[in-house]
């Protein structure tokens, strides 16, 4: 069995970069960048036809080589079948965690990461030139719906003596979700000092281990 992870990290795959260190998995890391072409030789649309990174290659020792692309679809792979659903690491290990973890991935895919995107691109990475100071403030304002639903989630848990979003412990659920909330973190410090649960929450996330060493990969 061997894994194979194309991207870096400054991009959406992180996601899959930092399950694999989570789960402590042996994989051999190519740098693809999502700039240069580097994503549009024929050999990388082989693999994603979309053009996009991440891509995990994951070839078991029995059966055929399987290939998963979308960043939270490899970070849920990657959880699901190289964990052990013990009650121990960031894999599901119940129905109701697994329940919880794609409610939040795909919660997070929805309802925030577009927003925070044009806030990063607007206030950070985009040239200033090009940057349009109205986008990032409107889709700031539009996140502060998710952020209070998020903020109430985790009061809800606390409460039930629980400080994560699935369980009791740090799951693939706030791995998914931190690698978004990370954008608006950076982007608006306002907006993340009005939910100081969801800051809190997220600074343990990205003070991780696993978190600063996937971090490096291929910036």
């Amino acid at each position: 069995m061997s894994i194979t992870i194309h991207g870096i990290a400054a991009s959406r795959a992180i996601r899959p970069l930092w399950a694999a260190t989570e789960l402590g998995l042996a994989f051999e890391h190519r740098a693809t960048p999502y700039q240069s072409g580097a994503t549009r030789t024929p050999e990388f649309l082989d693999l994603n036809p979309n053009g996009h990174i991440p891509v995990v290659v994951d070839r078991p020792e029995e059966g055929r080589e399987i290939v998963v692309w979308e960043s939270m679809a490899c970070a849920l792979y990657l959880a699901r079948h190289h964990g052990r659903p013990d009650g121990q690491g960031i894999t599901p290990s119940s129905v109701r965690e697994d329940a919880e973890a794609l409610r939040w991935s795909f919660w997070t895919v929805n309802e925030v990461e577009a927003d925070a995107l044009t806030m990063l691109a607007h206030r950070r990475t985009m040239p200033a030139e090009r940057r349009k100071p109205e986008l990032a403030e409107t889709a700031e304002q539009r996140l502060r719906v998710p952020l209070a639903v998020l903020e109430q989630h985790l009061q809800r848990q606390q409460q039930a003596g629980m400080d994560w979003l699935a369980a009791g412990r740090f799951t693939v659920a706030d791995l998914c979700v931190a690698s978004v909330l990370n954008w608006v973190r950076s982007s608006s410090r306002p907006l993340m000092d009005g939910h100081p649960l969801v800051q809190g929450w997220l600074q343990r996330c990205i003070g991780r281990l696993a978190y600063q060493q996937a971090n490096a990969l291929g910036r």
